[in-house]
């Protein structure tokens, strides 16, 4: 899929090329699985070929992606009520949730700044902020910051081996699958927590 993806990609005007690839980038923040890493690497990689500039591209992706960041985190701020009161309890159960606002109110801002780099976990960290109640300054910008080093990085690397593309898909496939594995540890690590400390409560 990420092949025919970025060859269809490759085609575009250079206005669509970076429409695209801010649009994958937003989406990222609502369908996890959309490979937004490796668009935009390509991205800076075309701009080795005069396509795009990969300042441009880095600075447009990060704004795409901190956007839909805080729009995730308002829209499960104002819903949190489901999650509380409603049918969302049993999605996240009353002690599941207190375990939630300890964690966040003590690792919070660290935590987030850190779950930006991981796959799969990035998606959740500002949404799961919103329903805990913390607040937009403790939960966004350390996720923007972290989005900016990340995307400075993916940049980075696309325009650094822009006359290798298979070298470029191995750099970032090396490195998501070390977060990868990073991020599978952190979940299981708080995923253990939370089981402490409901079981704690009881």
């Amino acid at each position: 899929m990420a092949e025919r993806l970025l060859d269809w990609v490759s085609g575009l005007p250079t206005v669509w090329v970076y429409l695209v690839l801010a649009v994958l980038s937003c989406v990222e923040n609502i369908f996890p699985p959309v490979p937004a890493d490796v668009a935009v690497v390509f991205g800076a990689f075309l701009s080795r070929r005069g396509v795009t500039s990969a300042p441009l591209l880095g600075v447009l992706c990060w704004l795409a992606n901190t956007a839909s960041s805080v729009g995730m985190y308002h829209f499960a701020r104002y819903h949190a009520a489901f999650f509380r009161d409603g049918r969302g309890r049993r999605l996240v159960p009353p002690g599941v949730m207190t375990a939630l606002e300890e964690a966040y109110a003590r690792w919070g801002v660290a935590a987030i700044f850190l779950s930006r780099f991981l796959p799969g976990v990035r998606a959740a960290v500002t949404p799961f902020a919103g329903v805990v109640g913390m607040s937009a300054s403790r939960a966004l910008v350390p996720a923007a910051l972290a989005s900016a080093i990340w995307y400075a990085f993916l940049v980075a690397a696309g325009h650094a081996v822009a006359s290798n593309w298979e070298a470029v898909k191995v750099l970032v496939g090396d490195a998501n699958r070390v977060l990868g594995i990073a991020a599978v540890a952190a979940a299981l690590g708080i995923a253990f927590w939370v089981w402490r400390r409901t079981r704690a409560s009881v």
